[in-house]
C-alpha cells in the first residue's frame, strides 16, 4: 500500500524519497468461527510534503487506495483503516 501512495504522491509531484513516507500497520487476528483469521488493519501513514502541497498529499491520501492491488484484494474480507499525519518541511 506505501507503494501505491507514493505513487499517487509522485503524480502530485511531491518526493517520497528518502524517507519522506513511512507506515506503521498493525492487523487484528480474531476467530470468529473458532478459525484464526485477520480482520482488520489499521494503517498510520507518516508524510513529510514540502510546504504548500499540503492539500495535494490529503487528496491522494483520500483516494489512493482506490488504486491500491493490495487494498482491492481484501476489499470485503477485511477491514482496512487507513489515518495519517502530514508534516511539511
Amino acid at each position: 500500500m506505501v507503494g501505491t501512495l507514493s505513487g499517487a504522491l509522485e503524480a502530485r509531484h511531491i518526493p517520497t524519497s528518502p524517507d519522506k513516507v513511512k507506515a506503521e500497520v498493525q492487523g487484528v487476528i480474531e476467530a470468529p468461527d473458532g478459525v484464526l483469521k485477520i480482520t482488520r488493519i489499521s494503517c498510520h501513514y507518516h508524510v513529510k510534503v514540502p510546504a504548500g502541497k499540503e492539500e495535494a498529499a490529503e487528496r491522494a491520501l483520500k483516494v489512493f487506495d482506490r488504486g491500491c492491488p493490495v487494498a482491492q484484494t481484501l476489499k470485503g474480507a477485511v477491514e482496512i483503516e487507513h489515518a495519517w499525519d502530514i508534516e511539511s518541511y
